[in-house]
């Protein structure tokens, strides 16, 4: 089955909100300062966001472990 590119996009944000709020507990922790630490969370969700999106496409493209769909399957 294949996926929409919107649907790689949600799981980006998705997965980057959760790692988007350790960012910002460990800038905390080792910055002591709330304004820095809110700022490298701003920086690392847009950054990532990105990056997660083009990793998928990419790996959308490859057929590694990829089997070959059967409409049959799919028939009501």
């Amino acid at each position: 089955m294949r996926e929409k590119n919107y649907r790689s996009l949600v799981k980006s944000i998705s997965y980057r909100i959760t790692g988007t709020v350790a960012t910002f507990f460990i800038s905390l922790i080792v910055t002591g300062k709330f304004e820095f630490a809110l700022s490298i969370m701003s920086v690392d969700f847009i950054v990532k966001i990105g990056i997660f999106y083009l990793h998928e496409r990419v790996w959308n493209k490859i057929k590694f472990g990829k089997i070959k769909e059967n409409p049959e399957d799919y028939q009501i």
